[in-house]
């Protein structure tokens, strides 16, 4: 009999695993990945440099980041934080580095230093890895004596058993099976759909923007741009950041935060939705008209395509402009009212269509899982069954981008490790 069974070999069960063989050395630890490869998330993650963590070292501001999971996370982030994660990775020869928008990384710029890291630390403590042996059943033995677990070839038994398999319905069925509840999954993180002739051509571009979801009934097929005789209301989504222009639509931190926060909201819509982007945040619809004024009597002889008015990148001004129905030829001085206050709507009210979703880069995140009621988080053990524990995204948390979905396994992965070690 195993002492210790880890279904999963990802970022979760490789350091629970670990730390696990560390604090109680001689116990029998094996992980199950269904897979031919190990850590392949971690491989993909930060466009293949492995977002290890975020530098945000204060529980209070690290849970802001999680849309789901933030009461529960802030006593375990106190326990171990980045500051614990970056440790055990430096102290283990990895150097690592935070960016100037707080994410963290490996010195090398190389996911295979984290991924030669925790395989490395697991060989060396004696911690088996089956590769290609997916989990075919969980199965509870008689008084509380453990678990089976059944892969295609064989039974296994252990005392304590850990789910560290990410988004896997086939092992979220099983733990219905036992009794817990799932919270449905949905997407989270992903770029928007957007088919416009604004965004035609200027992919690339990327500038800080304020994006809102407006609540859905205010947008029909007959509503036009010019919502300026609607009554204001709330947004359903707000989101301030950088917004990339891309090939499909709109991407960046801003679009992203709006996915996670939004991920059961936009669901509900099935990616069909409008929103608004103020691609000037420090200005309302009122103010930019008032500043549209000004440039007009002092910039009169100029072409407004060609004034750089506002810091904006230029190929998107050029593409506003020409959306506010403003022709390359017309001079400041000849702007209409209406060419004026349309420009400012555009600047700070244009209105797309959102038409689907696209999979952020290969970092797929899930809102949804083991219901978080179910969970004891001192100990990351089930409410439900002793001897059972859970790590990482099989868990109803996920985060925004920026490392902080890892935070959550690394720190899960530990506790859990803590509390198995302490009583095997």
């Amino acid at each position: 009999m195993l002492d210790v069974i880890i279904v999963g070999g990802g970022a979760a069960g490789f350091y629970a695993a670990i730390h696990v063989a560390e604090q109680a050395p001689g116990l029998k630890i094996a992980i199950f990945e269904r897979g031919k490869s190990v850590l392949s998330k971690v491989k993909v993650s930060g466009g293949g440099r492995c977002n290890v963590t975020h530098g945000e070292f204060l529980p209070k501001e690290l849970v802001l980041s999680y849309p789901r999971g933030q009461k529960e996370l802030l006593g375990p982030f106190h326990i171990h934080g980045p500051g614990d994660v970056m440790e055990f990775f430096e102290t283990r020869g990895v150097r690592l580095k935070i960016e100037e928008d707080g994410r963290v990384f490996p010195e090398s710029d190389s996911s295979q230093s984290i991924i030669d890291c925790l395989v490395g630390e697991a060989k060396r403590l004696g911690v088996q890895v089956l590769k290609n042996s997916g989990v075919k059943q969980i199965t509870k033995l008689e008084n509380d004596a453990g678990w089976q677990v059944t892969t295609m070839n064989k039974h296994y038994l252990g005392k304590k058993l850990l789910l560290a398999t990410g988004s896997n319905p086939k092992i979220w069925d099983f733990t219905k099976n036992l009794g817990h509840n799932i919270v449905p999954p949905v997407p989270s993180l992903f770029t928007f759909n957007i088919k416009d002739t604004r965004l035609n051509g200027i992919q690339g571009v990327s500038t800080q923007a304020m994006v809102e979801i407006p609540p859905k009934k205010i947008f029909s097929s007959k509503v036009s741009l010019n919502l300026k005789s609607a009554p204001k209301e709330e947004p359903v989504l707000q989101s301030e950041g950088a917004v990339l222009v891309t090939h499909w639509g709109l991407s960046g931190p801003a679009i992203l935060k709006l996915s996670a926060w939004g991920a059961n909201i936009l669901n509900e819509y099935q990616y069909h939705f409008r929103i608004r982007v103020n691609w000037t945040p420090d200005y309302t619809t009122g103010s930019m008209e008032g500043l549209l004024r000004e440039i007009k009597e002092v910039e009169a002889k100029k072409t407004v395509v060609r004034t750089k008015a506002l810091p904006l990148p230029k190929r998107l001004w050029i593409k506003l402009v020409h959306a506010a129905g403003i022709d390359n030829e017309v001079r400041w001085a000849d702007l209409t009212r209406e060419m004026l206050q349309n420009l400012a709507l555009e600047l700070t009210a244009s209105s797309f269509r959102v038409e689907g979703k696209s999979t952020f880069k290969e970092e797929f995140v899930t809102a949804g899982g083991i219901d978080l009621k179910e969970i004891n988080f001192k100990t990351f053990e089930s409410k439900i069954h002793p001897n059972l524990y859970f790590a990482g995204e099989i868990i109803n948390v996920d985060a925004i981008t920026g490392g902080f979905n890892f935070q959550n396994a690394w720190t899960g992965a530990y506790i859990a490790a803590q509390a198995i070690a302490n009583d095997t």
